[in-house]
């Protein structure tokens, strides 16, 4: 069976990037940058969500479901760099070599580690493979929209039409799972400034959870599990997250009926 990895990113603003290309002196402090940038973006816009390559990465979570194990963690620590954590994600594609599940990864997530790696210098050469090295990638890569190596279940569901697309909160809770627990996108940067990264490591991991599940329920949909190995599937994840002690972990396993 190929391994399955879940994925989910949480951001905040790059006061580094934007203080250089707002030319803004070093005194202003990281929070008025943000604030002037999203400022600027509210004008232009209407909306103070910042463009993509403005944004980045403080926790990247996984979901891998690989042989007869099913885990869920969040890649580094609390004190990781960006680069850090971004270069872990990419090895466990090239140690895996994984589909990789995501719930609007195609419009944000991916996009997103693609300018970030750039900008660190980031090694993905397995990631980024088209057929050059592995003729099969020519076929089904992780990049084309329509391949299956990543799937991106929001796009999909969709009909690749984002008039269609719905909210994974929505559609976890729809189908009987958690959804979100206390924390959604938006509060990430006011949880940032409060110190608050094993908070949004937390919910960035219950995100995968959910993510996960709606992947299994899909998975049913679709033919590809029978009832009985949808049931093993969803034992398999509620045994493991039990095991689990963090209080998230009871939190949504107490949401979860």
């Amino acid at each position: 069976m190929t391994p399955t990895l879940v994925f989910d990113i949480e951001t905040i603003p790059d006061t580094d990037g934007l203080r250089i290309l707002y030319d803004l002196p070093q005194e202003i402090s990281a929070d008025d940058v943000a604030n002037i940038a999203l400022h600027k973006r509210r004008q232009q816009n209407g909306t103070d969500f910042l463009p993509l390559h403005q944004h980045r990465i403080c926790a990247i979570s996984c979901a891998l479901r690989e042989g007869g194990n099913f885990k869920v963690w969040t890649l580094g620590d609390a004190d990781s760099s960006e680069a850090e954590i971004i270069q872990r994600f990419f090895d466990g594609i090239d140690k895996f070599t994984p589909q990789i599940i995501s719930w609007n990864g195609g419009g944000f997530d991916l996009p997103v580690l693609h300018y970030r790696g750039l900008i660190h210098g980031i090694n993905a050469s397995r990631y980024w493979d088209l057929g050059e090295d592995d003729k099969e990638f020519k076929w089904n890569n992780y990049i084309s929209r329509y391949h299956t190596r990543h799937l991106d279940l929001m796009d999909v569901m969709a009909m690749f039409n984002a008039r269609a697309n719905a909210p994974l909160d929505d559609l976890a809770k729809l189908c009987g799972f958690p959804g979100k627990l206390g924390m959604d996108g938006s509060k990430v940067w006011d949880a940032y400034k409060a110190g608050g990264i094993e908070e949004i490591r937390n919910y960035c991991e219950t995100d995968v959870a959910n993510t996960h599940l709606v992947f299994l329920r899909f998975q049913l949909m679709r033919g590809h599990l029978t009832p009985a190995t949808y049931d093993a599937e969803i034992k398999l994840v509620r045994d493991t997250l039990t095991s689990y002690s963090a209080p998230h972990w009871v939190e949504f396993l107490a949401a979860w009926k």
